[in-house]
C-alpha cells in the first residue's frame, strides 16, 4: 500500500507543480476557502489510483466531500485524502503545500504519505515505520531515511500554523513554557515533530480529518502521539457528531516524546 501511496502522491505532485509554475484557475468554495484546478486534478489522480488498486475501500477526499460525495465508512477501513493541503500557500507561492494520503484502520491512521512537491521532500508511515524522502527534479525518490521523535528538549520547541494561530494557542504555549515556536503551513508541522526537529504541534482551532490523517500517521509511526485536550487519542471516522459536522476534529496537540 505504501508503494501505491508514493506513486499516487508523486503523480499528483507533478500535476500540482505544473500548475504552480504555469498558473491555474482559483475559485471560492461555499465555506469561503479557496480551491484551485490543482486541488481538483490532483485529487482525481489519487482517487483513480486508489480505486483501481482497492475498489472496495471507501475514499473520503476533501474536494469530493465538498461536493457532497461522501461514502459511508461506519465500521470500515477507509482512505482519507487531501490532495493539496495548504491551498493558500500554493496561491501565495510559499512552497509549503502538501499531498496527503492516509489509510485508516479501526479509527487509527496506520499508513500515510505527506509529500511537499515544491520542497522536494516527503514523509511516509507504514505500520510503525516512518521515513523521510528526498525527491529530485524529476519527481523521483532518491533517498529514504528512517525518522523518529526526539527526547523532549528543555524548554520544548513548538511548531504552529503560519496562518491559523489563535490566542488560545499562544496561551497554551505559555502554559507549556514554550520559548520558541516555528511557523509553518500544512501537514508539514506533524512531520517536523516526527523527524525530531521540534517537540510538539498544538492545533486548538478547527481542522478536518483529511487535513491531519497522513501527518498524524507519520508522527505515530515515528513514536509520537496526537491527543485531545483531555488526553484521549485523536480518532478518525468521526460521523454523526453532536457538536460538529462529519470528519471534523476537535482541538488537539501532536507530541513527540511526552
Amino acid at each position: 500500500m505504501i508503494d501505491l501511496f508514493e506513486h499516487a502522491a508523486l503523480e499528483a505532485g507533478r500535476t500540482i507543480l505544473d500548475l504552480y509554475r504555469n498558473g491555474c484557475d482559483i475559485r471560492e468554495k461555499t465555506d469561503g476557502s479557496p480551491v484551485t484546478a490543482a486541488d481538483i486534478r490532483a485529487e482525481n489522480i489519487i482517487r483513480y489510483e486508489l480505486s483501481a488498486a482497492f475498489p472496495s475501500v471507501p475514499i473520503v477526499a476533501e474536494e469530493s466531500a465538498a461536493s457532497g460525495l461522501i461514502p459511508k465508512i461506519h465500521g470500515k477501513r477507509f482512505f482519507l485524502v487531501d490532495a493539496l493541503d495548504g491551498t493558500r500557500e500554493f496561491i501565495g507561492r510559499t512552497g509549503e503545500f502538501t499531498v496527503n494520503i492516509a489509510f485508516i484502520d479501526n479509527g487509527t491512521p496506520v499508513v500515510g504519505i505527506v509529500y511537499a512537491p515544491a520542497l522536494q521532500l516527503g514523509y511516509t508511515a507504514d505500520y510503525g515505520v516512518a521515513k523521510s524522502l528526498k525527491v529530485n527534479d524529476n519527481q523521483r525518490v532518491v533517498d529514504r531515511v528512517p525518522i523518529k521523535v526526539r527526547t523532549r528538549s528543555a524548554p520544548p520547541v513548538a511548531v504552529a500554523s503560519r496562518s491559523h494561530t489563535s490566542s488560545n494557542t499562544k496561551l497554551f504555549l505559555d502554559t507549556q513554557g514554550i520559548e520558541e515556536c516555528r511557523p509553518l503551513a500544512s501537514s508539514l508541522k506533524f512531520c517536523l515533530v516526527a523527524a525530531g526537529e521540534v517537540d510538539l504541534y498544538p492545533r486548538l482551532g478547527r481542522t478536518m480529518e483529511w487535513d491531519t490523517a497522513a501527518g498524524d500517521a507519520v508522527l505515530r509511526a515515528a513514536g509520537g502521539t496526537t491527543v485531545l485536550l483531555d488526553g484521549k487519542l485523536l480518532r478518525y471516522g468521526k460521523c454523526n457528531q453532536e457538536r460538529d459536522v462529519d470528519f471534523a476534529n476537535p482541538p488537539f496537540v501532536a507530541w513527540g516524546q511526552i
